[in-house]
């Protein structure tokens, strides 16, 4: 008589349960992530859009755009005024004229980040308020040393018009008031977007 552990029968049976059970678990599985293509989304033909506007950024005055949030406790020593932090509502205008037409506004934080020369950390999304742009965002991160006449910052990302965005904006100071610390920024962007 024939071992019942060693049946042919019960072998089979076994790796059918066995692989029953793996697809069961495979089904059943979460998919962390999978790779689609850009017409999965309707998204069209990539396109290149160039921005224009002036920042205005306001620290002095009873309604400032900027405030100081945070500082090291050497910020006040400090030649670069390391270690400060600011928060900033700041209004984007079409001309230098801060009474100009508004589009938009820059949403976020900058940072002062470097012993060495001025230097700024910014972290802000330009928020449109105007025409098609209404509702869409451009969020920039990079390094921005003010004394330097032009400056480029990376283009992280977007929303609106401006989903799956990235380029970079180029800022060149138009005014700055030393007593005040109130500028005047102008911003050229330029933004590869669906």
């Amino acid at each position: 008589m024939a071992n019942p552990k060693h049946s042919p029968s019960f072998l089979v049976l076994f790796l059918v349960l066995l692989f029953l059970s793996i697809a069961a678990i495979v089904a059943n599985s979460y998919v962390f992530s999978k790779t689609l293509s850009p017409s999965a989304l309707e998204l069209k033909q990539e396109k290149l859009t160039h921005l224009h506007f002036y920042f205005q950024d306001i620290l002095s005055g009873q309604i400032p755009t900027a405030i100081r949030v945070a500082q090291a406790p050497t910020t006040n020593t400090s030649s670069t005024v390391f270690g400060a932090v600011n928060i900033i509502d700041d209004p984007l205008t079409v001309t230098p004229d801060i009474n100009s037409t508004l589009v938009g506004r820059a949403q976020g934080l900058y940072a002062l980040s470097s012993q060495e020369e001025t230097s700024l950390m910014m972290v802000m999304t330009f928020s449109f308020l105007e025409g098609k742009y209404n509702g869409s965002t451009v969020s920039v991160l990079g390094r921005n040393p003010p004394f330097n006449k032009v400056r480029e910052m990376p283009i992280v990302g977007g929303s609106g018009i401006f989903r799956f965005a990235r380029g970079y904006a180029q800022a060149k100071t138009n005014t700055f008031k030393l007593t005040t610390g109130d500028a005047c920024v102008e911003y050229n962007v330029y933004v590869l977007h669906y």
